[in-house]
């Protein structure tokens, strides 16, 4: 039944098949490299786009009550260790990117939250939300995806951890502390109204990362059908023992989601790159994207900016190793 479950639900087998039978009707012949490349890019645009919407809506319609007063209120009950872990799990049911996190992340630490606390929220939020999980089932199986969850949590708990205990308050810039955020009476909203609320966010983050996903699906399928399997081999398979720090530094400059980076993940592991280096690839992607973090520098000062691209950035490529070095034993 779970095989099942991953395989033609999340997974969608069903629908590649149907897709290349679809293409094979009107004359294209998707044993060449055009074709398989043709069918690669419809099957994983379909597939995404329907998890997508999907997924948005029923995190969207959760995350109704756990807005940013409510996540603010919850975090102010607990400290240390155990306020990073609760901001780290609040990150799980918001935003989809670290773009959007950063506003939600300026409001926590402008309402007096420590800022160990809030960057483990802003680490957490694009890393491993509830998406992800489901995403990475679909790809990888449910084992690799919760463990990639887990280990990703750790991140943001550890990160956050040592941000605090660095005493980086400082660091943070005077008009962050100073902004107030509005305060929401979430307790009167309806099933409606939440309802509501839930098919606006499936439309704005649709409108804003489907050009991110088309892109991520194409280089998928270019990867897929065209890269020789023996170059990616050799940058990032076992051959080249600095093939995670390459996966990292290589997806640091990109701009994705989760939705975006997976197709390329795929298409990169399919093609003899390991299991840690993709998974390297995709957290450095969606937790220190260039754009993400030339947002992040207007609300922080450089020392605490670059205390966080190291933590972040040293802890990618430790999980990366990590799962190379158990993709063979457990996976």
């Amino acid at each position: 039944m779970w095989s099942f479950i991953q395989e033609q639900i999340l997974g969608m087998k069903w629908l590649n098949e149907f897709v290349g039978w679809l293409l094979s009707a009107v004359g294209v012949n998707i044993t060449s490299r055009l074709g398989g490349s043709v069918q690669f890019f419809v099957y994983d645009l379909i597939k995404i786009t329907i998890l997508l919407c999907v997924l948005i809506f029923v995190i969207s319609y959760i995350q109704s009550y756990f807005p940013p007063e409510r996540s603010r209120s919850i975090l102010s009950h607990y400290d240390g260790i155990v306020a990073n872990m609760i901001s780290a799990l609040l990150g799980t049911v918001t935003p989809f990117c670290s773009c959007s996190s950063i506003p939600l992340f300026m409001g926590f630490t402008s309402a007096g939250l420590p800022v160990g606390v809030t960057f483990s929220f802003l680490i957490s939020s694009p890393m491993v939300d509830l998406g992800s999980l489901v995403l990475l089932m679909s790809i990888f199986g449910s084992k690799i995806a919760i463990v990639y969850v887990i280990l990703g949590l750790v991140i943001a708990v550890v990160g956050g951890s040592i941000i605090e205990k660095l005493g980086m308050d400082a660091y943070v810039e005077d008009f962050v502390k100073n902004a107030h955020m509005p305060v929401i009476d979430n307790e009167k909203l309806t099933y409606k109204d939440r309802v509501d609320f839930a098919k606006e966010q499936v439309t704005d983050t649709f409108k804003k990362v489907f050009p991110y996903i088309i892109v991520g699906v194409g280089i998928g399928a270019v990867i897929h059908n065209w890269i020789p399997e023996s170059w990616v081999t050799a940058i990032l398979g076992s051959r080249n023992p600095f093939g995670v720090i390459l996966a990292t530094l290589i997806g640091i400059p990109m701009y994705a989601d989760i939705f975006g980076s997976i197709p390329v993940a795929e298409a990169l592991l399919d093609k003899g790159a390991q299991l840690g280096t993709v998974l390297s690839f995709m957290m450095a992607v969606t937790t220190l994207s260039l754009p993400s973090l030339i947002m992040l520098k207007k609300a922080i000062k450089p020392r605490l900016l670059v205390t966080f691209i190291i933590i972040c950035a040293i802890g990618i490529i430790l999980i990366g190793y990590l799962f190379n070095l158990l993709q063979h034993f457990i996976f």
